[in-house]
């Protein structure tokens, strides 16, 4: 689903971006609710980049990737936890192109992500590549979700992709 924000472009920088784990729900401008099995998970734009929240059985996690005032968890290039019976991956890197690699990156990834059924795209008005993507999916037992934040004034696309999976269970001995 791609949507165009109604809303000011308020993370202009990459380097503003923080992660956060546990987050209550912020207001969202899109939303797409997802079920893969037992699990339930929302895809959320917000003004200020993006937050993800599932729901299973077992508990609860909510992932944060925006500009969040007041944070002092710049984004992490990697992240490992264990939080109940789940595990939590999550790696992010900076992509830097030139200003034509730059708008053919963002025509390709908004293209994937309108068309999917677990995707959500949203651009920021001002700039057609100005935008925050969401791509999910379930494989085997485990719940992934990818994520671009495009800068075309600094010509830098944040990608981020997550794993939440079953802790495995050690055998009694």
């Amino acid at each position: 689903m791609l949507t165009t924000l109604q809303t000011a472009y308020s993370d202009t920088r990459a380097a503003d971006l923080a992660w956060a784990l546990g987050r209550e729900p912020l207001p969202a401008l899109a939303v797409l609710d997802l079920q893969f099995e037992e699990v339930k998970l929302q895809l959320r734009l917000l003004g200020a980049s993006h937050q993800v929240l599932l729901e299973e059985g077992r508990g609860t996690c909510s992932e944060t990737v925006a500009c969040i005032p007041g944070s002092s968890t710049p984004l992490p290039l990697g992240v490992a936890k264990r939080f109940g019976e789940w595990e939590y991956e999550f790696a992010a890197r900076v992509e830097t192109l030139t200003e034509g690699a730059f708008a053919g990156r963002a025509q390709e990834l908004l293209a994937l992500v309108a068309d999917h059924p677990h995707g959500l795209a949203g651009t920021f008005p001002g700039s057609p590549h100005a935008f925050t993507a969401l791509l999910a999916q379930r494989t085997e037992g485990q719940v992934r979700w990818r994520t671009w934040h495009a800068y075309p004034q600094e010509g830098q696309l944040v990608v981020t992709r997550t794993r939440v999976g079953m802790r495995v269970q050690s055998p009694a001995l």
